[in-house]
């Protein structure tokens, strides 16, 4: 009994040091990875507060345009600079070939390949050489234009609005056959060109030469185009913007625009003006932005101005001396216009002062219109040696001027040296031993409407230059009345 009693109490004894070393155990586990957690959980908000800190440092103080830092620099020395970066100087060639480019462009070869031979830096940089003999490929394959060949196409203001033109009032009918609508002038631009032609100024057909003895003559000049290649001039008349036409969806006046270039006003329909894109002018020079191979080496359109009522949609004649209170400012603001349509290529043209008939007045109403035009409206705009006939009306039949027509005569002693009159054929030039004479082609309401197929099948007048029936503006009244 003693021993069973030992023994029991024995096996008590080891089962309880067995439980208590599974507890003792257990606890050493549940602490262990106790502490490994705490350790895994400060390494890891070390590790985010370390991120933190340097994307905050990354924010601190940087720069408006990323800053080089150079390692290990070489010790200064007093040597010359360094040489460019390589960057620059390829921005700089760039640059160059562009510039040339932009000539080429305009068939302006000569200049082109001017720039770059002349580069005393790029002239032998291999791109440089590839340009230049792509141009002088080009060159070898330019045609000299027949000037006898060369038409010439004119509009009058452009209709930018046609509900306000063609609103049934007395003057729609004026309208309807001389004015040509904004989209129509745009098909023109694009068929013409889609056909070859490119925009020459009228003294590219043809200029004044001095020879050894002090005698000047008009001699033929030289337009040089790839094959293919068809010039052409063109004119606008009336730029006046005459006060009939207020209300009436045109613009209002020329101005320079913000770029320099020239724009145009148009008062809406609130009575805000706006600055844009409005008649002939801003819109020939956007579409040759948009394609400058419409422009032979920079060429625009002649505008052409009478003064009875001033120029460029400016009151600047002096009968508005005392009504027009921005007179004097009006006058200045025109110069500064013209110049800047001078400098842009545009050329400027008389359309006599009082748009007068100029074959059927006798001499002395020719004097005094021109005497006016000279001292109110060429006093303003500049010299120019440019007429455009009102009307159309030549001061002489087909055969060569001279001296015995006393209104040329006149006319020349005034500085004329370029006629234009009205002529619907594809070209008519005439040189002289003084001057050079041009027909135009009006392409207007009345000139397309009666060439559409369905209207005079036999006519034909400006199949050469655009497809009349996808031109045609249907919105339009008709039948158009006939001149």
């Amino acid at each position: 009994m003693p021993f069973e009693d030992n023994y029991t109490r024995r096996r008590v004894y080891v089962s309880r040091r067995q439980k208590q070393r599974k507890r003792q155990h257990a606890v050493r586990l549940i602490l262990f990875f106790l502490i490994l957690g705490i350790i895994l959980a400060v390494v890891l908000i070390c590790g985010l507060i370390y991120k933190y800190k340097k994307e905050e440092r990354s924010k601190i103080s940087l720069p408006d345009e990323p800053q080089s830092i150079t390692l290990n620099p070489e010790p200064e020395s007093d040597g010359p600079p360094p040489t460019e970066p390589e960057t620059l100087a390829v921005s700089e060639l760039d640059s160059l070939l562009q510039e040339a480019k932009a000539l080429a462009d305009t068939y302006d070869y000569d200049k082109a390949i001017a720039l770059l031979t002349e580069n005393e830096t790029y002239g032998s940089d291999p791109a440089v050489l590839d340009a230049i003999a792509s141009y002088e490929e080009i060159k070898s394959t330019l045609v000299r234009a027949d000037i006898n060949t060369i038409t010439h196409v004119f509009f009058h203001s452009l209709i930018m609005d046609n509900q306000k033109a063609f609103d049934g009032d007395s003057d729609e009918k004026g309208y309807n056959q001389v004015m040509t609508t904004k989209n129509e002038f745009l098909k023109i631009l694009e068929q013409m060109y889609e056909r070859g032609y490119v925009l020459v100024r009228i003294h590219d057909l043809a200029h004044e030469v001095t020879d050894e003895n002090g005698n000047t003559k008009m001699e033929a000049g030289d337009i040089m185009l790839p094959p293919g290649k068809k010039p052409f001039v063109m004119s606008q008349d009336d730029v006046c913007y005459y006060e009939y036409m207020t209300g009436d969806g045109f613009a209002s006046r020329i101005v320079v625009g913000e770029d320099g270039k020239p724009a145009c006003e148009m008062v809406l329909d609130d009575g805000s003006v706006s600055v844009g894109s409005y008649d002939l002018v801003p819109l020939l020079e956007d579409f040759i932005t948009e394609h400058p191979d419409f422009s032979y080496r920079g060429a625009r359109a002649i505008l052409a101005f009478t003064g009875y009522e001033g120029v460029l949609g400016y009151r600047t004649d002096p009968e508005y001396e005392t009504s027009n209170p921005n007179y004097e400012a009006d006058k200045e603001t025109v110069r500064q216009v013209a110049q800047c349509l001078r400098d842009n290529g545009w050329e400027l043209a008389s359309h006599s002062w009082g748009h007068i008939n100029l074959g059927k007045r006798d001499l002395d109403a020719v004097k005094l219109d021109t005497d006016k035009w000279e001292s109110r409206v060429e006093s303003l705009i500049g010299e120019t040696d440019i007429i455009l006939y009102p009307f159309g009306a030549d001061v002489g039949d087909w055969h060569a001027y001279t001296r015995e027509n006393q209104k040329f005569a006149y006319l020349y002693d005034k500085g004329f040296r370029y006629f234009c009159n009205v002529d619907s054929n594809p070209a008519w030039v005439q040189l002289g031993t003084s001057y050079l004479r041009q027909g135009r082609r009006n392409l207007d309401g009345f000139r397309m409407y009666y060439d559409l197929p369905e209207t005079s099948p036999a006519k034909d007048h400006l199949s050469d230059l655009f497809d009349v029936s996808t031109v045609f503006d249907r919105e339009r009244p008709t039948p158009v009345p006939p001149m």
